[in-house]
């Protein structure tokens, strides 16, 4: 899923214009996304797993709306008032994994199966190498029957959810956010310059983290292609059968900085966006360490698989040939971001306003 915004930037037009006005119309406008699109996700509750919300891009409009409002609390949280920005953010927060579960397991059994279905093929000038492995169709049926329940049981989660009285009142605030955002006293006086010391510290702590990525571990491309055809020579990594849960800790431990790094471009793309100063590079970015996670998720999902209870051993070698595919997506993006990183963080670090002029 992309995460473009839905709205213009909102920035001041002119250097008159207050710190207040600018976090005001930003939230606004997103708030206004917010209550937009949330009428089609409890319409459609009684839906059908998979359906809810009725349009992709109404699912897409309400999660961005969640991650850019409390990403702004988050960033600029010392222009509103503590305890409603704290609030708010805790029932954002708990709206954002309700929603995004369902999706996110919808995404991870395309992916695995498709991974799969291409390392099983059977095509006659480069045949995968499960071609015609008697595992392969039941790693298939296991994989799609376990990810089916799960997107049920997500499914079943947001029913619950979706009229009951925390969404409700999370409705009402978001409405309230729409007319009138709490700004801290003195913050609706403040320039609009007075915002730039806390994007620049949002681009700051993305940039301590990336340092603390192991990009020189990452500067090697991987050959994944070698798991789908022979012809290339590839045979299974040793991930294939490090499916055990204690090589998942350790693969955890591994993934956790770049799961925290995608988290904190998150912040620093949306505080941008606040100023009017969107960069490019860092939504290329963004889509660079989503694949990372999403393919970490499904590695996860496949060595899972592969614990379950009385399978075959042909069953759990395929699935630990898939979990070893999604290890090297997982570098593969590492070595995309690695590649792009260096060329993109000197701008930023030199970022500084003032904000762009307002448009329209």
């Amino acid at each position: 899923m992309t995460d473009a915004p839905t709205t213009a930037p909102v920035a001041p037009a002119a250097s008159s214009t207050s710190a207040g006005e600018v976090l005001a119309g930003y939230l606004t406008a997103q708030a206004g996304v917010f209550l937009r699109a949330l009428p089609q996700a409890v319409g459609e509750a009684g839906s059908r797993p998979g359906a809810l919300p009725a349009s992709a891009a109404a699912a897409d409009d309400l999660l961005r709306a969640v991650r850019r409002v409390g990403g702004a609390l988050h960033t600029f949280a010392v222009a509103f008032e503590p305890a409603w920005a704290r609030e708010s953010r805790a029932e954002l927060r708990w709206l954002l994994n309700l929603l995004a579960s369902e999706p996110a397991y919808q995404r991870r059994s395309a992916r695995l199966l498709a991974a799969l279905d291409s390392l099983a093929d059977p095509g006659p000038d480069a045949p995968g190498m499960l071609a015609g492995h008697a595992g392969a169709p039941k790693a298939r049926a296991l994989l799609d029957r376990q990810l089916t329940l799960a997107r049920t049981r997500a499914h079943t989660a947001v029913l619950q959810e979706l009229r009951s009285a925390r969404l409700h009142a999370l409705a009402d605030r978001m409405t309230l956010l729409a007319g009138e955002v709490p700004l801290a006293e003195g913050c609706a006086g403040e320039p609009a310059e007075a915002l730039l010391p806390q994007a620049a510290a949002a681009l700051g702590a993305l940039a301590e983290a990336a340092e603390l990525l192991p990009l020189q571990r990452s500067a090697v491309p991987y050959g994944g292609e070698g798991l789908h055809r022979l012809g290339s020579g590839g045979t299974p990594g040793a991930g294939a059968a490090r499916t055990g849960a204690d090589s998942e800790a350790v693969l955890a431990a591994d993934d956790e900085p770049w799961l925290r790094a995608r988290i904190l471009l998150k912040r620093a793309r949306y505080a941008l966006e606040v100023c009017g100063s969107p960069v490019a590079g860092l939504d290329e970015l963004d889509r660079v360490l989503g694949r990372h996670q999403e393919a970490s998720d499904a590695a996860v999902t496949a060595a899972t698989a592969a614990r379950t209870p009385r399978i075959t051993p042909a069953t759990a070698y395929v699935l630990g040939v898939v979990h070893a595919d999604q290890r090297l997506e997982v570098e593969a993006a590492r070595y995309a971001f690695g590649l792009q990183w260096p060329v993109l963080a000197p701008g930023l670090g030199h970022w500084e306003g003032p904000p762009a002029p307002r448009k329209g």
